[in-house]
């Protein structure tokens, strides 16, 4: 029975992004220890925070002497199982979807974008890096580099038909940039990424910020001419 998505990227995974940005930096700087109180500062957060994120995740260290930052570096990509490729298709090659299809991160941290997918037939014909297929072949590709985790960038309208191919073909993980929530099966992982959304919030607590600021100086203005 399929349902609606929900988001599937907790707080404390978020923060483990975070914590792995942070520890990257240091070792940049040549920082080989830590503690968690550095992290904390770092990132926003308590130190008993980033001790109990580590708990949950069995990151294990020496909390006294302080965490080799190579220890955690390897146990934050065993969690992310940065030891072996995985293999994704994107689905949608618009505007983001090029973009996303050249993005180079991916690369770096073992995720190949194996194929790519539209149906536009003067899409198909463009030369690039990464092949640009038909939807006629998802069923092949899929299956000769045994992919299990797909990237939907196509409109609205087409969301849920493009979803519902994808997992009959195998799929069972899906970031979403599509601006809809998909239905798919309690066993499929679906990640939401509305760019709009995102925009706007930001822009809500800017405006949020500015409003408090213009209060403020109201009162200071009010204050002076008392006095």
């Amino acid at each position: 029975m399929k349902q609606i998505t929900k988001p599937v990227i907790k707080n404390s995974l978020k923060r483990i992004f975070l914590y792995r940005a942070c520890l990257v930096r240091l070792k940049m700087m040549g920082v080989e220890k830590v503690f968690s109180y550095t992290l904390a500062n770092e990132t926003g957060v308590t130190s008993d925070q980033v001790r109990k994120d580590f708990s949950e995740y069995k990151i294990k260290g020496n909390k006294r002497g302080g965490y080799e930052i190579n220890d955690l570096l390897e146990m934050m990509e065993a969690i992310f199982h940065r030891n072996k490729d995985h293999n994704i298709v994107l689905i949608g090659m618009g505007n983001l979807g090029q973009a996303l299809s050249k993005y180079n991160k991916f690369v770096q941290r073992n995720m190949n974008i194996v194929a790519t997918f539209d149906i536009d037939p003067f899409k198909q014909k463009l030369r690039s890096e990464v092949p640009v297929y038909s939807m006629g072949r998802l069923k092949e590709i899929i299956e000769r580099f045994r992919v299990r985790v797909a990237i939907l960038a196509v409109p609205e309208i087409s969301a849920q038909e493009v979803c519902d191919e994808l997992l009959r073909e195998g799929i069972k993980g899906i970031v979403n940039f599509a601006p809809v929530l998909l239905k798919v099966p309690p066993d499929v992982i679906v990640n939401n990424v509305n760019l709009s959304d995102e925009l706007e919030s930001v822009i809500y607590y800017v405006h949020k910020l500015m409003k408090a600021d213009g209060l403020k100086n109201i009162e200071l203005l009010y204050r002076d001419m008392k006095y």
